[in-house]
């Protein structure tokens, strides 16, 4: 029997191993007698789907860093930020340029990516293989219970990745042939395929078990279940609300409320379960990103999920070419969004907060500033702290041009995640972990739920944003005092907050672009990314680099300054966003050929 499941082990391997849907062959020689009657046979059959969907290359459904030693590279949930107003992905890399092309907007049909695209829907019919054939064991039903729920666990990420890219798509709830006749159907509505992603987490909630009996970190249960659907809810939910009036086919219908609630009711569930909190040791200066950095994150409160790498199994390559792609290098924009320690922004309507001590140099932006900016951006004055030195006296920022040390385009190097003994280790060896799910953006889902349902109270800004503001020795936001932003107009103070909190505690985390989509705030992604203030003591203080910069007027002091602007003179330099279509992907050319049915997103 051991040999028997080695085989039908090695035969799933290779199954899943080609990428086109359409090359798929028939898996009938696998769902013999022999297998599916033991619960060793059926967890053994699950551990392919979680090895499958691990392979971000195929995959991409912001599950981790890759599946071997050569993933990692520039497919990790690291870069999505790159796609936002967030973080800058380097025009001098071209494989950073499927970070660019969406960033931009200059993404067309057939070039829509590889990466995180239309693709690799082997995942689905190894998941639903299973589902045909678990019920056939005849092992009790809280068993097959569990390996089922698992399977419609990713089921449900995997649809809901799809319909936020795509807006709808076709619902295959059993494996399919080369010629079966779905193959050449149109896509099913947004409703009939996010109510079946509602019923697919519901069940997983109902029969993943609480905890699984001596599993390594990345085996998922029923807490991790109530996370992602309060994920894909609040997605959802505020999705539809902010497209009310577009197509349904694509938006959904207005029923924006149901999706809020079932948000609103998953998180709270994780909250009152008492089994996660927020990581906090007193140190406002170090706790929001010291147990970021590390490798083993057993123990951590704070951590609901994460994908372990380990040398004799799984390695990633994230630490080496996350920076030295220059992926991990922050915008202006983001820097300006961190609140003051009175707990206001820098710029309000009776003018700039007077603590704010402006951008003439890099170490002014940090005074009197939220402590999470100085655990994300790095303050030339920590260099030492974050190990960065390569070589004898070379400061930071180094910017393209200067010789030695990690390069930032925009001079705001990202260092939340950075490791310095990890990228030392060489290429294709990291073990660096992937957090997959963490209790912020379980309360950051909460409260923002809660705001747009309108049964927002102090309580519930208490119960959330207070906590990760506590942990930074931050000022509660009070529901009587919500400071007015000027530069969000067209949204309410107390949503700007709201907003701007899961901005500064997920950047980093691939949240930002979707988030965006979402909210409708495309005209966001129109504007350009910028860097540094790039006067004349900068040029002369950054001797030798080589940058390109321009003239804008600065949306704090409105005055007509001077900043690097890493993608002027290359195809990424003016930023579009087109309304009538940008908030869908277009479906690419080959899958479209293939099908006569299959029609193209709006716009496109």
């Amino acid at each position: 029997m051991k040999t028997k499941i080695i085989l039908i082990a090695a035969s799933l391997f290779l199954l899943s191993c080609n990428d086109s849907f359409l090359e798929r062959y028939p898996l009938d020689e696998i769902s013999s007698e022999a297998f599916w009657n033991s619960e060793a046979e059926l967890k053994l059959y699950s551990n392919s789907i979680y090895t499958k969907s691990a392979d971000n290359s195929e995959i991409c459904i912001n599950i981790g860093h890759g599946a071997s030693a050569w993933h990692g590279n520039d497919i990790s949930i690291w870069y999505l930020d790159a796609w936002s107003d967030n973080l800058v992905a380097s025009p001098m890399k071209p494989r950073m340029n499927t970070y660019n092309e969406i960033r931009s907007g200059t993404h067309r049909v057939q070039e829509i990516p590889r990466y995180f695209g239309y693709q690799e829907f082997g995942l689905l019919r190894e998941i639903n293989f299973g589902l045909q054939n678990y019920y056939k064991s005849g092992l009790p039903l809280s068993t097959v219970n569990k390996y089922t729920a698992e399977a419609r666990f990713f089921r449900a990420w995997f649809y809901a990745d799809k319909i936020q890219k795509f807006g709808k798509m076709k619902w295959i709830n059993k494996p399919l042939n080369i010629d079966s006749p779905e193959l050449f159907e149109p896509r099913d509505s947004r409703d009939l395929v996010m109510d079946s992603v509602l019923a697919d987490i519901n069940f997983a909630i109902e029969y993943l078990p609480e905890s699984w009996p001596n599993e390594e970190p990345g085996r998922f249960n029923k807490y991790h279940a109530l996370v992602l659907k309060s994920r894909i809810c609040l997605f959802e939910g505020t999705f539809r609300k902010y497209h009310a009036g577009s197509d349904p086919e694509y938006f959904g219908n207005l029923d924006s409320n149901k999706w809020l609630l079932e948000a609103a009711n998953a998180a709270k569930m994780v909250i009152e379960s008492g089994k996660y909190r927020i990581y906090n040791t007193g140190n406002p200066e170090n706790d929001y990103n010291s147990w970021q950095r590390i490798i083993d994150l057993r123990g951590n409160t704070e951590v609901i999920q994460w994908m372990e790498y380990k040398n004799d199994k799984m390695r990633n390559n994230i630490i080496q070419r996350y920076f030295f792609d220059n992926c991990g290098t922050a915008t202006k924009s983001l820097v300006d969004d961190y609140l003051c320690i009175d707990g206001r922004p820098i710029v309000m309507k009776e003018g700039i907060n007077p603590l704010y001590k402006g951008d003439n140099k890099i170490e002014d932006v940090f005074i009197n500033r939220d402590p999470r900016l100085r655990q994300s951006v790095l303050h030339p004055a920590d260099q030492a702290k974050y190990d960065l030195y390569t070589e004898a006296n070379i400061t930071f920022p180094r910017l393209p041009g200067m010789i030695g040390g990690i390069q930032s385009t925009t001079g705001y190097h990202f260092i939340k995640n950075f490791n310095r003994k990890q990228r030392d280790e060489g290429f294709y060896i990291s073990v660096f972990p992937a957090i997959m799910m963490r209790y912020a953006e379980v309360l950051l889902n909460y409260v923002e739920a809660k705001a747009e349902l309108g049964e927002i109270t102090q309580e519930v800004l208490d119960q959330t944003i207070n906590q990760l503001r506590d942990r930074v020795n931050m000022p509660h936001l009070l529901l009587n005092a919500i400071p007015d932003d000027p530069r969000y107009e067209d949204i309410s103070p107390l949503l700007t907050e709201i907003r701007r909190e899961r901005r500064i505690e997920l950047v980093g985390e691939g949240f930002r672009y979707f988030d965006l989509l979402r909210w409708k705030q495309g005209k966001l992604l129109a504007t350009p990314s910028y860097g540094i203030r790039w006067d004349e003591a900068a040029k002369q203080r950054y001797s030798g680099a080589i940058v390109k910069s321009s003239v804008i007027k600065d949306p704090i002091t409105g005055e007509m300054i001077e900043y690097i602007n890493p993608f002027k003179g290359t195809s990424f330099e003016k930023n579009v966003f087109d309304e009538n279509k940008h908030y869908l992907w277009p479906l690419p050319l080959n899958i479209l050929s293939k099908n006569e049915n299959m029609k193209q997103n709006p716009g496109w």
